[in-house]
């Protein structure tokens, strides 16, 4: 994957953080792969099959008072439920109740894991919705009707409430349910991280993680921030709509891949980061600015973060000379000291290793040597 037809990968100098608790791993690498540096925190744990109360309640339920409708909606969730009931005890039984009752498939997958169950669903929606399996119900009319659904993780907004609206009698069957992680630590690094701004992208597979983000930043007092950042320097991607919702609630603009699928996110985010990143010709120089690098002519010059935030504050105003206290106010917890300036603008000239590129103006501050004649399409990206 190279872009700009520069040798880097497109996320080479990006750092994204990653909030998946399942799948995190192949998500990592897909996004090494093209260059990112990754930042891991589940905000998310699974609660395990076998030790969970609420799915051998809710089993034991159905197999004393037999349902007229079970509505599988996930292939794992269906096989976890079929596997935790067998290591329960209660395996044979579930399957000879699932045999005597009408049997809903949500998509291809999940009727296959109910034929490899020895079971057969009853019906299956082509486009794989819940919305069309809904529909096929209230249609039917659920008046009365005992009807099941196994869930996966995270509830299902509006369905429920239809069904029993229409007067049905429903069921839960929460397979695979989330918690908040044992150890909050890792999430809390993710969430100062996204503050300070030095994540350039942070990935959502699952809206369950979205609000556990939200709640743990709300629970520090730090959701105005957090809203902030992702606001204006740091891109929330999704994998898809529903995963989108919690934070678009709270007004965060964010972007999901057109298929649902882990690689298009990670599609998505190569070529939405190196979109953002400012390129402008300087000192001779093409200098594009990354998260935590720089590439000068197509080479990667990593840069520290007191440097990255005085490189910022100089391309927001290309060519303009910039205050010493203008600068000190964009240095991440420097205090009052103008020599803290000084020093990290001395490991951001070495850093670079273009001495020209920033000047000194003295008295005054410095400044982006941008090169006036050079061709605008870099100034104006």
């Amino acid at each position: 994957m190279h872009d700009h037809g520069h040798p880097h990968g497109p996320l080479t100098g990006f750092t994204v953080g990653v909030t998946a608790a399942r799948r995190a791993d192949e998500l990592g690498a897909l996004l090494r792969r093209r260059g990112a540096a990754v930042l891991h925190a589940p905000a998310l744990r699974i609660v395990p099959l076998a030790d969970d109360a609420e799915l051998l309640a809710a089993t034991k339920e159905l197999i004393d008072h037999a349902p007229d409708v079970v509505v599988a909606t996930t292939a794992i969730g269906f096989r976890g439920w079929v596997e935790a009931a067998d290591g329960w005890g209660f395996g044979e039984e579930l399957l000879s109740r699932l045999r005597g009752v009408e049997l809903l498939a949500r998509g291809p997958k999940v009727k296959g894991a109910i034929r490899a169950a020895g079971l057969t669903e009853e019906w299956s929606p082509a486009s794989e919705s819940m919305a069309e399996v809904l529909d096929r119900l209230l249609g039917q009319g659920v008046a009365g009707r005992r009807v099941a659904l196994q869930l996966h993780g995270e509830p299902l907004p509006g369905f429920v409430e239809a069904l029993r609206a229409g007067g049905a009698d429903v069921v839960l069957v929460p397979v695979y349910r989330w918690m908040a992680p044992q150890d909050i630590a890792p999430l809390d690094r993710m969430l100062d991280a996204v503050v300070s701004r030095s994540l350039d992208a942070i990935t959502f597979t699952s809206a369950p993680a979205a609000v556990s983000l939200l709640s743990r930043a709300e629970g520090r007092g730090l959701l105005p921030l957090l809203l902030d950042a992702l606001g204006h320097h740091v891109l929330a991607a999704c994998v898809g709509p529903v995963t989108a919702v919690p934070l678009q609630a709270a007004g965060v603009n964010t972007v999901q891949p057109e298929r649902f699928r882990l690689g298009p996110l990670v599609q998505l985010i190569g070529m939405e980061l190196p979109a953002r990143a400012r390129t402008l010709p300087v000192a001779g120089h093409r200098v594009e600015i990354r998260g935590h690098a720089v590439l000068i002519d197509d080479e990667l010059r990593p840069v520290p973060p007191a440097g990255m935030a005085l490189l910022r504050a100089l391309s927001e105003r290309p060519g303009w000379v910039v205050s010493r206290p203008d600068l000190l106010r964009a240095l991440p917890g420097a205090g009052r000291d103008e020599h803290a300036v000084e020093t990290a603008m001395a490991r951001l000239r070495t850093a670079l290793g273009a001495p020209k590129l920033i000047q000194t103006v003295v008295k005054r501050g410095y400044r982006l040597a941008l090169d006036p004649a050079a061709d605008t399409k870099y100034a104006d990206a």
